[in-house]
Parts: C-alpha cells; sequence; structure tokens
C-alpha cells in the first residue's frame, strides 16, 4: 500500500508521497498556439486536422476531411511542425479535447495548441493527464465566451499537472494503453451494432412509406427517380400542396430555446457550455406543438421532428405545418422526412459546400419536391406499423447506447485514479 499526502488541491485529492504537483506550462519544451487567418481549403492535398478531428484521446481522421494545398503547409505551419507525439488540445467547439500526433504529413487549423512535453513527461501521460475528469472540468471552469466557450493561452499557466518520476509515467501510459484500447474496443462493437440496428429502421421506414405495408397490392410508377413504384391508388404530390412554411420571430426574450438534434427536438441545455450560444433570443422563430422544424443548413448531420414543446429555434432553420391537420397524419409524414434525410435524398437535392458542412435544401427545392401520398386511412395504418416496428428497435439501440456510456464512464474514472495515484500499477 503506497503512502498518500495531501495534494492541497480539491478535486484532485490525495496522491501519493514521492509525487509532485507543478504548473503545467513549466513542463514543456514548446506551446505553440495555432490562430490567424484560416487557411484556405481544397478538395485534396495536406490533410488539415480541425478541433472536430480530436474526440477521445484519437485523431479520428473520418469525422473531418478537409485539406489545404500543399504550396501552403509551410506558410500554415511555419510556428512549427507536429512531431509524432505531440499533445494537440482544443481550446474551444469543443474544449479540451486531447490527442497525440500519430503523423506528421498532416496540417493544424486554428483553435487547436500543440504542447510538446520536456525529457521529464512522457507526451503520453500527459495526455492522459489532460484527459482524466477532475482535469476536464476544472478546465471548463476557466473558461469564457456566450457563443462558444473556450480558453486563452493566458490562462494556460493556471492548469496543474500531478507528476510522477518518469518510469512511472511510462507504467501508467503503458497500462492505460492497453485497458483504453480494450474498452475502446467493447464500445467500437457496440458501435457497429447500433449501426446495422439503425440500417434496419431505415429499410423498414423506407419500405414501409415508398410501398405501403401490404405485399399484393398492385404497383405503378411514381414517376420520381427517388421513389420507383408505388401502389396504385397512391398520388405523387408536391410538398407545397402538403406543407406551408412558417416564421413567426418571437421579438422578445424568455422563451423555452430548442435545438434540432438527430435524437429530435429537445430543450436546449445550456448547462454542459457545449454548442453554440446566441447573444440574444428574441431574434428566434416561435415552434408550436405539433409544428415541423427541420435543420435544412446541413443535410449531413440536420434533420427533422415534430416539436413536443413551445419554444424557438433559430431563425435559419425551417419551421412548416400541414395545411389540413384533420385530413392528414402527421406521423406517416415524419416517418417520410426523416427517411428523406436518412437516405441522403434530400442531401441530393442540396447546394452548397457540403465538405464545409454547408449542404441546404432551399426552399423551393424543398417546396416543389414530389412525395407519395397514400390515402388518410392508410397513412395511418403505414405510421402505426412503422411506430411498432420501430420501438422494439430503438428499445435495443438505448440498450447499447447505455452500455457504452458505462463504459466511458468507468474509462474516465480508470484514468482519473491512476494519473492521480489513487490506483497503482
Amino acid at each position: 500500500m503506497r503512502e498518500m499526502k495531501d495534494s492541497g488541491v480539491e478535486w484532485i485529492g490525495k496522491i501519493p508521497k514521492d509525487w509532485e504537483i507543478v504548473p503545467l506550462t513549466k513542463q514543456l519544451d514548446s506551446i505553440v498556439d495555432y490562430r490567424g487567418k484560416t487557411p484556405e481549403k481544397t478538395e485534396e492535398g495536406t490533410f488539415l486536422v480541425t478541433a472536430k478531428n480530436i474526440k477521445d484521446g484519437k485523431i479520428c481522421y473520418e469525422l473531418s476531411k478537409e485539406y489545404v494545398r500543399e504550396a501552403d503547409y509551410e506558410e500554415i505551419m511555419h510556428r512549427g511542425i507536429p512531431q509524432i507525439g505531440d499533445i494537440l488540445f482544443t481550446t474551444e467547439a469543443p474544449l479540451g479535447q486531447v490527442a497525440n500526433v500519430d503523423r506528421t504529413d498532416i496540417a493544424l487549423a486554428q483553435r487547436i495548441i500543440k504542447f510538446r512535453a520536456l525529457s521529464t513527461v512522457n507526451n503520453h501521460y500527459l495526455k492522459y493527464w489532460m484527459l482524466n475528469e477532475g482535469f476536464q472540468q476544472f478546465l471548463h471552469s476557466l473558461s469564457t465566451g456566450s457563443t462558444a466557450t473556450g480558453i486563452k493561452s493566458s490562462k494556460l499557466f493556471l492548469l496543474p499537472l500531478v507528476r510522477p518520476n518518469i518510469e512511472q509515467q511510462n507504467k501508467i501510459v503503458e497500462y492505460l494503453d492497453a485497458k483504453c484500447s480494450k474498452i475502446d474496443e467493447i464500445v467500437e462493437k457496440q458501435k457497429v451494432i447500433i449501426e446495422k440496428l439503425e440500417e434496419y429502421k431505415l429499410s423498414i421506414i423506407t419500405e414501409a412509406v415508398t410501398s405501403g405495408i401490404n405485399p399484393d397490392v398492385e404497383m405503378k410508377d411514381s414517376g420520381s427517380v427517388w421513389f420507383g413504384n408505388i401502389p396504385i391508388n397512391w398520388e405523387m404530390k408536391r410538398l407545397k400542396y402538403v406543407f406551408h412554411i412558417q416564421k413567426d420571430i418571437a421579438g422578445e426574450e424568455g422563451h423555452t430555446v430548442l435545438s434540432i438534434t438527430q435524437r429530435g427536438i429537445i430543450p436546449k441545455d445550456f448547462s454542459n457550455n457545449e454548442g453554440q450560444f446566441a447573444n440574444s433570443y428574441a431574434n428566434y422563430q416561435l415552434v408550436h406543438k405539433g409544428d415541423f422544424a427541420m435543420n435544412h443548413m446541413d443535410l449531413l448531420t440536420g434533420w427533422v421532428d415534430i416539436s413536443k414543446y413551445e419554444g424557438v429555434t433559430s431563425p435559419d432553420y425551417r419551421v412548416f405545418v400541414l395545411n389540413d391537420k384533420n385530413g392528414m397524419c402527421p406521423k406517416y409524414y415524419l416517418y417520410m422526412m426523416q427517411m428523406c434525410y436518412s437516405a441522403r435524398i434530400f442531401y441530393g437535392l442540396g447546394q452548397g459546400v457540403s465538405g464545409m458542412g454547408r449542404w441546404r435544401l432551399q426552399a423551393d427545392k424543398f417546396l416543389n419536391f414530389y412525395i407519395p401520398i397514400p390515402p388518410y386511412d392508410e397513412q395511418k395504418k403505414i405510421a402505426d406499423y412503422i411506430t411498432d416496428k420501430v420501438n422494439h428497435i430503438e428499445v435495443e439501440i438505448d440498450k447499447r447506447n447505455k452500455l457504452i456510456k458505462k463504459y466511458q464512464e468507468y474509462k474516465k474514472s480508470l484514468i482519473y485514479e491512476v494519473v492521480t495515484g489513487k490506483k497503482e500499477v
């Protein structure tokens, strides 16, 4: 049993007697803050690592794929080219994500600081230290900003580091690498299963909203490249004959702010300092219970839902309502819209710069888009059928997500226990 001492820092608690608490910045050989002019993006060239790419202690190259011209590389990276093992740290949007550099043929975007430790500190140990939950909470307590919380370079000197000797650091890295990789492997397997369940859910919705639920019905050509054959008693109508867009600006504060997420329309969580914040919500548009609302600004990660809340949402989003609320089944049209997102049908109608997350569905393309319309009674049957099938799938997805969360919480706890010396390795 190792002898412990009080660290004098509440969130760190007790640490081994032979460990030290030192200012993090005093243990660094170099600090490079990549601020300045945003580089021009290209379709190919040198991979640009942005804050979006740094997640869960790794550089995730698939999360955002942006490139800069090779001819511009030297100018972009004139403050310091990354070396294997260097620490990358995001200063905002999101704040506090950390990873070690695993390849050198990359450029670094703004909102990233690069650390390189002195020989007395293992760069990979430093990564784990900065990932520990206590450090993250302290880091966020130092953050500022209203639209996107971040930390200024001038505040980095306030960040502490618990430093064992280098031999102990190396053991900790070896131990956490092994443990965390096993946890990551379990989590990844669950994500693959969830992905397959989502694909199965989409296939059920797609089949039902385009072909109905009667396998023996006679079919006809819809005349649409998106929908192929549809039941003979269905119609094809433009969305403008089904919905109308409404935009009522609130003109005052005090309304519940609603976010359109892939979990649906939900009240915005202001407690976790994540995402964008507006200086005023008076210019947001009203959303009523039963209204449809969609994020048509980003057809890759956007979504559409029926609101269960009274509130306001971004004036950039699209709020629309059924022309005939009594003669149309909202749930059927919701499944149709969500299928158009998931199957990338809306994406195929979009315009903009997809590589920069600005691929939009213009109002005229939306209103003039043809969709299949079953008779009202059939709309209800289809919606009920999908809801029953989808609910069973979502129960299974929820179970997998809870398991993922459990392992992620265990990983956070494990890292904290090990880098503060409460768990000996």
